[in-house]
Order: C-alpha cells, then sequence, then structure tokens
C-alpha cells in the first residue's frame, strides 16, 4: 500500500468519526509492531495538512521482557518529528503470576499494558490516545465476542473514557491487516519482534485463522463482516453528521 492510499483511509475514519479536534494532544500506543509504526506514518504525515492543528506524542510501555530493543523505533520518531517515550514496567511478569489458573495471561496483560499507556499519556497532557486496530481486528473482536460472550459486539472507533476523560480513538479502522503488512515491507519499517512467550498462541490467532479461511473460501466476506458491523446498531458506530450532510 502506498502512502497516499494509507493517508486516504486514516482520513476518512477521521472525518467519519469526527476523531480529531482543533489543539488535541494525541498520544499513539507504539508496541514496535507493523500496525503501530503504521499509524505513527499515517498520523506523522496528515499532521502537516489536517485541517486543524493537533499535537503527537508515540509511547511504548515496556513490559519487562529480556532483548526488547526500541530504538529502531526512536530513530524513526525522530525522522518523523514526534516525541517518544518509553515507559518501563514488570507488566510481564505480573501477568504472568496473575494468571496462573489460567490459559493464558493475555486478558492480565491487555489491560495492565493500556493502564499503563493511558496514565502516562494523561501525564504529559494528551486527551487522546490512537490505538492501532485494524479492520482486521475489529472483525476478530466481533468473532470472539460471538463466540465466546454470545453478543454481538466490537470496540467503538471512539471511545469516551469517563473514569480519566481520556478518549480513545482508533484510526486505522478502514485498513486491512494486508495493506499494514504492504505498507510495511514497501517502506521499511523498523518492526521489533514481539518478545511474549506467548504470542501466536491466543483466542484471537484462532480467530484470525478462521476469518482467513471464512474469506479464502468467500471472496469479499471480510468486508460485508466489516458493513455487517458499522450497520449493526452497535453503541458509538454512528457517523458524525456534517453540518453540508445536513442541509
Amino acid at each position: 500500500m502506498k502512502l497516499q492510499k494509507l493517508y486516504s483511509k486514516v482520513r476518512q475514519a477521521l472525518d467519519d468519526y469526527n476523531m480529531i479536534t482543533e489543539n488535541d494532544k494525541i498520544a499513539i500506543g507504539v508496541s514496535g509492531g507493523k500496525d503501530s509504526l503504521t499509524l505513527l506514518y499515517a498520523l506523522s504525515g496528515i499532521r502537516s495538512f489536517y485541517p486543524v492543528p493537533f499535537e503527537l506524542v508515540a509511547i511504548a510501555v515496556d513490559l519487562g521482557y529480556e532483548d526488547f530493543d526500541l530504538s529502531p523505533v526512536k530513530t524513526l520518531c525522530d525522522e518523523l518529528s514526534v516525541e517518544f517515550y518509553v515507559v518501563k514496567t514488570d507488566i510481564g511478569r505480573i501477568s504472568l503470576e496473575k494468571s496462573k489458573n489460567q490459559a493464558s495471561p493475555c486478558s492480565w496483560c491487555a489491560k495492565l499494558r493500556k493502564g499503563a499507556l493511558n496514565d502516562f499519556a494523561l501525564s504529559v497532557g494528551c486527551n487522546k490516545v490512537a490505538y492501532a486496530h485494524h479492520m482486521d481486528d475489529i472483525i476478530e473482536t466481533m468473532f470472539l465476542s460471538l463466540l465466546y460472550e454470545g453478543q454481538f459486539y466490537s470496540f467503538a472507533p471512539v471511545t469516551q473514557l469517563d473514569s480519566s476523560g481520556l478518549a480513545i480513538i482508533r484510526p486505522l479502522m478502514y485498513v486491512g491487516e494486508s495493506d499494514v503488512k504492504g505498507f510495511k515491507n514497501k517502506y521499511n519499517l523498523p518492526v521489533c519482534k514481539n518478545p511474549c512467550p506467548y504470542d501466536g498462541h491466543t483466542r484471537r490467532e484462532y480467530v484470525k485463522q478462521l476469518v482467513r479461511q471464512l474469506n479464502m473460501e468467500n471472496p469479499g466476506v471480510k468486508k460485508r463482516l466489516f458493513s455487517a458491523i458499522q450497520n449493526g446498531n452497535i453503541d458509538d458506530w454512528v457517523k458524525c453528521t456534517k453540518p453540508s450532510d445536513a442541509s
């Protein structure tokens, strides 16, 4: 995927759901993976021509695993003129301890990681946090909800956190994972290997393979599934109506 196509898809999401307003200070949660680095690239570029000014910072939460080198991400942030922070934690160890009687520590880890990211974002004056969830993530979350909770649900484009006042935005919602992979390869993004011992061994990975198989057997099914989510009366999935649209 070329840079202009990435800009176009992200800009559409920003506009459809009013994700950015004037003088926002937005923290991008950067893991070192392809998704978050693609989001970093997109928002840092769009910042230069977006109709209203906004600030960006990048925040990585270090889970405490050995040999996790984020220096290539720091270099990329410097090139893109985005301030970069690393939050040191022991979340990896804590998650393993808290989940001794569970199949995996992933739910604990995700909760603690998001908490650390959001708390640090608030401490540096951010009012929004951008998560790098793409279209496939949204579809997979819907399947996880259906299969394991019996609900039709997926996370929203914009989520207001009442407890902190932060807003969570998901600008990659119109970008498919295959596009992210193509962008990573085309622009040689400095992806860092995930040191987590549970990487690739989760329910989400199972659902990812399930959706991939469905799409192979029924070409275009992912787009139809995404449309079902958009049109499924899920809370906070209503597109913004601009004054020009209502007239």
